[in-house]
């Protein structure tokens, strides 16, 4: 099991993001919405409309790290904007 928070610091993206995006469009939701670095080694947890899915991004200083957990029974409380 990966434990998110082994990996250090971890930013929520509040409200609905379009999963759809891969690396590179979350990347570039990190670094102009948020005017966050992408490269810092946080990791940053992006949630679909459905809430029962999400992505997290993570640069691990050699390549980024996409990971993607869907939930088979439940949904997650996730915070708005």
């Amino acid at each position: 099991m990966i434990r998110l928070s082994d990996l250090g610091q971890v930013y929520i993206v509040c409200g609905k993001t379009d999963l759809r995006k891969g690396i590179d469009g979350l990347a570039t939701l990190v670094k102009e919405q948020f005017e966050l670095d992408p490269f810092s080694g946080k990791v940053f947890l992006f949630c679909g409309g459905s809430k029962d899915r999400f992505k997290a991004l993570y640069w691990d200083g050699q390549g980024f790290w996409l990971l993607y957990k869907r939930f088979v029974n439940g949904k997650l409380n996730w915070p708005r904007k």
